[in-house]
């Protein structure tokens, strides 16, 4: 693995924070934006992605990272 000094260089993080725009984007153009609960519990989830990565890179080792790494993804699916 590359290494990087920081988690906002990883592509894996781009790509959430990338991802949790177009959440933000679908939420305030439906009626989602109406559905305060709902609208609340699907934008946290999506920031939880970026939190994960964080996380894991944060702990330092790759075992723990890639299991982190599959929490954020089990938030995808």
């Amino acid at each position: 693995m590359a290494h990087y000094k920081s988690f906002e260089n990883l592509q894996v993080y781009k790509e959430a924070v990338l991802f949790c725009d177009e959440i933000w984007k679908v939420i305030i153009n439906t009626s989602l934006s109406k559905d305060y609960k709902l609208r609340e519990q699907i934008n946290g989830s999506s920031g939880s992605i970026m939190d994960n990565i964080a996380e894991g890179f944060g702990r330092g080792g790759n075992k723990e990272f890639i299991m982190v790494l599959s929490y954020a993804r089990g938030l995808l699916l």
